[in-house]
C-alpha cells in the first residue's frame, strides 16, 4: 500500500511471509497504527493479528509495503498456526 493511505482499524493482508512471527503471505491483520523508521526509509504498521474465532493472538510491526488492501475478488481461507511435524 504504498501510494494510498490505510484507514485506521482496516483489514489489510501480509504480501511476504514473517516467519519471526509464524506469519505467511495472505494472512490478514488489523492495521491499528504506524511507527517511524529511525533511518528515516520507510513507516512501519503495527498490525494487531486474531485467530479464526477474533482472539487476539499477536500484535506485529512490519514494513508499510508488506501489506495490501484486502480486495473483493479475493477469499478468505484457514490454516493451522501450529506448525505441522
Amino acid at each position: 500500500m504504498n501510494h494510498t493511505e490505510t484507514p485506521l482499524y482496516s483489514r489489510v493482508s501480509l504480501n511476504r511471509d514473517f516467519p519471526g512471527y509464524n506469519l505467511k503471505q495472505g494472512d490478514i491483520a488489523t492495521f491499528v497504527d504506524t511507527v517511524p523508521d529511525p533511518d528515516g526509509l520507510e513507516e512501519g504498521y503495527i498490525l494487531e493479528v486474531f485467530n479464526a474465532v477474533g482472539e487476539s493472538i499477536d500484535v506485529v510491526t512490519v514494513p508499510k509495503s508488506a501489506v495490501s488492501p484486502l480486495r473483493s475478488d479475493e477469499i478468505l481461507s484457514v490454516r493451522s498456526l501450529t506448525p505441522i511435524g
